[in-house]
């Protein structure tokens, strides 16, 4: 699994930063690393650095899972590592859910009920 870690002109993305990120999202993702092809990770301040505001740090990932439409989820936050870890807990609710679907498409009960007689 591949990530690569993008940010704005208002963010200084040194090495500790994108060891961190990869380090977070990594783990964070490794269950599901045999699926996952590349994860993009864009870290923004949207009011730049000078001003501050809540929320104005945002993080946005996009997970290419192999066969799948790329999963993508942002989140804002009060600083870029609360918005990294909201981020990261909704991709893996979102690829708990998409990847669970695929994985139990039989052996589920229809509507009608238990077919047996």
């Amino acid at each position: 699994m591949q990530i690569q870690v993008n940010t704005d002109n208002h963010i200084d993305g040194n090495k500790r930063l994108i060891e961190f990120v990869q380090s977070a999202v990594g783990g964070a993702l490794d269950r599901f690393a045999s699926q996952i092809t590349r994860v993009e990770v864009h870290l923004n301040d949207e009011n730049s650095s000078q001003k501050s505001a809540d929320n104005d740090h945002r993080c946005a990932i996009e997970a290419r899972v192999a066969g799948l439409q790329p999963i993508t989820v942002s989140h804002r936050g009060p600083s870029m590592e609360a918005a990294l870890n909201g981020c990261t807990d909704k991709l893996v609710k979102s690829l708990d859910k998409t990847l669970g679907k695929l994985s139990n498409k039989k052996g589920r009960t229809s509507y009608g009920g238990d077919q047996t007689i």
